[in-house]
This record gives structure tokens, C-alpha cells and sequence, in this order.
């Protein structure tokens, strides 16, 4: 991550905590930044310089209308700052920013369905059994998974999804 992209996320982080709503902000700009990773229209709507810049925001806000107020108005920022390629990184380290505040550290997961309140809690006390701390479970649902999770805990990958089984099985057979 650049000098720049963390000086974003440290500034996204420290208003949306002076505001008391850092967690619901880095809740959303972890969704925000998912939909950036996989919806190439969006990504190349808000990224691209050749459109006005009222446009662009005009997308951001649609897509983020029912968000927090301080969520669309940060993206809002860094979309109108020409920064909207460093969105996924900042969004990123603002999450991991709001976990560390906590004492926690962020677990990526993806899984083929969503996962109940209750699946998060029990997945949240396992992953945090497993690395020796809370974590703060960030759930992406990923239909390539095909079935079970693939959670990364910075550089620890736990792999239990019903694709990289059947890849084993493959290799087995």
C-alpha cells in the first residue's frame, strides 16, 4: 500500500471514529469494496477520468443510497479526489484499522451462501480459537467456493471449500 493510501484510510478511519460510526463505515466500505472487485462496470464507471466527475458520484451514491450517510460521503471524497482505483485498499486497511482498535484481527471469508448471524459467531470463535485471538469475521459470498469457507487471517489460509476438495479428489484419482 502507498504513503497515499494510507493516509487516506488513516483519515477515512479517524472521522468515522471522531463521528462513532467507524464500525458501521468499514462494514460498508468492505461490501462497497467486494461489489469493486467483482463488477468491472462499476469499478471502470467510478474509475474512469473521461466521465464527469458529478456522474461518477451520481453511481456512488446510488449504489451506496442505503448506507450510512458518513460511508457515501467518504467514497464520495475519494472518488472526487481521483482516488477511486485505491478504493479496495483503503477500504482494506480501514477495516483492519477498526479490528485492531478492537484488539481483533480481520478474517476474510468466502463462502457459496451467506452465513447466518449465528454461523459468523460460532466461525468468528473458531477462527479466533485457531490463531490464538478475537478476529472480526468480513464475509464474501463467492459462488466458485461451490460449498464450505475459505477464510484468510493475514497470511494463514484455511481452505474447507468443496472446490479445492474435489481439485484434491481429482488429483488423488
Amino acid at each position: 500500500m502507498s504513503d497515499r493510501t494510507d493516509s487516506y484510510a488513516i483519515a477515512v478511519a479517524a472521522v468515522a471514529g471522531a463521528e462513532g460510526a467507524l464500525e458501521s463505515v468499514a462494514d460498508e466500505l468492505h461490501q462497497f469494496a467486494r461489489a469493486l472487485e467483482t463488477n468491472d462496470e462499476l469499478r471502470n464507471t467510478i474509475s474512469d477520468r473521461t466521465i464527469p466527475a458529478g456522474r461518477r458520484l451520481g453511481v456512488v451514491s446510488e449504489v451506496l443510497s442505503g448506507a450510512h450517510p458518513m460511508t457515501a460521503n467518504l467514497v464520495n471524497m475519494i472518488v472526487g479526489a481521483d482516488r477511486a482505483n485505491e478504493i479496495v485498499a483503503i477500504a482494506d486497511a480501514v477495516v483492519t484499522q477498526a479490528a485492531s482498535s478492537r484488539g481483533e484481527q480481520v478474517a476474510e471469508v468466502r463462502s457459496a451462501v451467506a452465513l447466518s448471524d449465528e454461523q459468523i459467531s460460532r466461525l468468528a470463535a473458531a477462527l479466533g480459537h485457531a490463531v490464538g485471538g478475537s478476529v472480526d469475521v468480513k464475509v464474501t459470498v463467492d459462488p466458485a467456493v461451490m460449498g464450505g469457507i475459505v477464510a484468510q487471517i493475514g497470511d494463514t489460509i484455511i481452505d474447507g471449500s468443496v472446490k479445492t476438495r474435489l481439485d484434491k479428489l481429482k488429483e488423488r484419482v
